[in-house]
């Protein structure tokens, strides 16, 4: 029997990894699961609890009350504050392991299914057998993310997006707890220099290329 159709994206904040998942879930006709958003929802909730970012207990009680139904529906996950939140929270382990049967039972979908993340890849994942590791410079991603942010009216520099996203990596790549680190046999992709067409085309060139390796 073959492994299920399971394509692991990984990679920092605004580094295209998002679209590029989502697209290819949409081409090969897969389950998408963003699991940032995950995280997001967490530490939004702790937030408007009325908690502390940095109270693990909050944090945890909040991941084991999450409520997943609602991702696709709460805009203000998107927000430059949900994406701090999530960085910060995303550190602890509690929350980690609250949320790693939700990740772990989607992408064991007999269908297969997409992710992306930090960590699918190497802890929720580890057997996909397509992983992309996404990346791009970390001017480049503060670029994209500010003109997304700015584009919809949030008042943020560059200056301050820049730092935000250097910020987020050392606190990702740093954690004990899964970090953020490329897996050992997944792809690097670079979209620096890439709009998202062609990163996108990258992006399905390894996949059919890891296909064919494992006769999906």
């Amino acid at each position: 029997m073959s492994k299920p159709f399971v394509i692991a994206v990984d990679g920092p904040a605004a580094s295209g990894k998002g679209t590029i998942a989502s697209r290819l879930a949409a081409h090969y006709g897969l389950p998408f699961l963003d699991t940032g958003l995950l995280y997001r929802a967490v530490g939004l909730d702790v937030l408007t609890g009325g908690g502390d970012l940095g109270d693990a207990k909050a944090a945890e009680a909040a991941a084991r009350a999450l409520d997943a139904g609602r991702l696709s529906d709460d805009a203000a996950l998107t927000s430059g504050d949900a994406g701090e939140a999530a960085s910060r929270v995303a550190g602890f382990p509690g929350v980690r392991a609250a949320l790693l049967d939700l990740q772990q039972a989607f992408a064991r979908q007999a269908g297969g299914a997409v992710l992306d993340g930090r960590d699918i890849g190497t802890v929720i994942a580890p057997d996909a057998p397509a992983k992309l590791f996404v990346t791009a410079t970390p001017e480049t991603r503060a670029r994209r993310r500010w003109l997304q942010l700015t584009g919809r009216g949030d008042p943020i520099t560059y200056e301050a997006m820049l730092a935000d996203i250097q910020r987020r990596d050392e606190r990702d790549a740093g954690r004990g707890s899964a970090p953020m680190v490329q897996a050992d046999d997944a792809v690097l992709l670079d979209t620096t220099d890439m709009d998202i067409e062609a990163a996108f085309d990258a992006a399905r060139r390894i996949v059919e290329a890891a296909r064919a390796k494992h006769g999906l």
